[in-house]
């Protein structure tokens, strides 16, 4: 066995448990963040604002990240100084609950997220190729739900019992063996420039401009899906762990944790399903399946009147998550990346995101807090069915024949 097999082999269980602890980080940012706020007497609508600050930094930050992480050899450091910079943020949520504070936590985690995403991406597809990309993403999103599953449960009993606080002292230590897992990869050549481990005819020294990637129809309608996907999920847990936590006394964190943990289940077994069936059927049957998740999920929250339902609600969450996290990689591999702009279409992508939860979040607190909860789920709802909607009518198929190592076609497997 060659030291080069085992190096690679090395490197891909340290991004593993890359996946695995940035996860962990990533945790203390979602729904702990409202029910913490909440119980600091913020509104609905302030904590919407919040996030919305947070979401608009990405915004603004996703295109240039992307292109940064495209032009940069060392795709490690744009990592690690992203992971760095969630620690920074998860201190000043800790410090204190103000507005200054908390909106400059979500400032810093907004620019370090869309920096850490493209950049983890690219060690992924720089490791094993193209042709065992969607293997490979579902992998990531299993050790990724796992991670989040684990965190959630840490956090949830640091939540109820020592504090809400304790949760983001909690997410600065986990983010320690981020930074170690990810001073395990291999610095080689391959995982330096994601395609020189995968070199194609089609490759050429130009890169494809922004304007020429701007122009593919397949880019543009699943961005639209990606909008309307967020516009209908960013706000949805937040809004019910809002609620949860104005209605329900006792064992609220362990609530929240649970709506966490079931979902992120549901992802560590779907993932490589999702991405070996994405291979085999192509994406858009996959889309529809997660995505039609979404509209049900928002109206079964509207219906529901116990806080403990939440919990099995999730479950459908569970299945959108899967297929969304392993698609919009898979998909900016199909259109840009045999072009020198896998990493810029990621952020193009997540510029889409950061958008549809803007608005999501901002939306859905306002609603909430003129017009009741129960009509913000709705609207949510209704949301979710135009994301369906869209997938169905305009989405192309992305998927083609990957060549596979020998220069054969890829073979269809069961």
């Amino acid at each position: 066995m060659s030291n080069r097999y085992l190096l690679n082999a090395r490197s891909l269980r340290a991004l593993d448990w890359l996946n695995f602890f940035v996860a962990n980080v990533q945790t203390g940012f979602g729904p702990f963040i409202a029910s913490y706020l909440a119980s600091h007497k913020w509104t609905q609508g302030e904590i919407g604002m919040a996030l919305s600050v947070g979401t608009i930094s990405a915004m603004v930050s996703q295109v240039p990240a992307g292109a940064a992480v495209d032009a940069m050899r060392n795709k490690k450091a744009a990592a690690s100084w992203a992971i760095i910079a969630i620690i920074l943020s998860a201190v000043l949520l800790a410090a204190s609950p103000t507005m200054l504070s908390v909106m400059a936590a979500e400032v810093f985690h907004g620019f370090a997220s869309c920096m850490l995403v493209p950049a983890m991406a690219a060690l992924s597809f720089a490791l094993v190729g193209r042709q065992d990309l969607g293997d490979r993403l579902g992998r990531n999103a299993r050790w990724a739900s796992i991670g989040s599953a684990v965190a959630a449960g840490l956090m949830g009993l640091c939540g109820e019992y020592i504090s809400p606080r304790a949760v983001f002292w909690l997410t600065a230590v986990l983010a320690l063996p981020a930074l170690f897992a990810l001073s395990m990869i291999r610095q080689t050549q391959a995982s330096l420039t994601p395609h020189a481990a995968t070199p194609l005819p089609s490759e050429k020294e130009d890169r494809e401009t922004l304007r020429e990637l701007l122009r593919d129809k397949r880019m543009l309608t699943f961005a639209g899906c990606i909008v309307l996907f967020h516009l209908s999920n960013a706000a949805m847990l937040n809004l019910a762990a809002g609620e949860v936590t104005a209605s329900m006394g006792d064992n609220v964190q362990l609530v929240i944790a649970a709506c966490i943990i079931v979902p992120q289940a549901i992802v560590a077994m779907m993932s490589p399903w999702v991405g070996r069936s994405a291979q085999r059927w192509g994406r858009r049957p996959i889309l529809l399946l997660g995505f039609t998740a979404l509209p049900v999920r928002a109206l079964l929250f509207a219906g529901i009147s116990s806080p403990y339902l939440l919990v099995p609600v999730q479950m459908l969450d569970g299945l959108s998550a899967a297929v969304f996290g392993v698609m919009l990689p898979l998909i900016a591999a199909d259109v840009a990346g045999d072009k020198g702009r896998y990493n810029l279409c990621i952020g193009l992508f997540g510029l889409a995101a950061g958008i549809g939860a803007t608005l999501s979040t901002a939306a859905a607190g306002f609603i909430a807090d003129h017009f009741g909860n129960t009509v913000s789920f709705f609207g949510l709802a209704g949301a979710g069915a135009l994301a369906v909607l869209l997938v169905w009518a305009a989405m192309p198929e992305t998927r083609d024949e990957v060549p596979a190592s020998n220069g054969s076609p890829q073979p269809e497997t069961s």
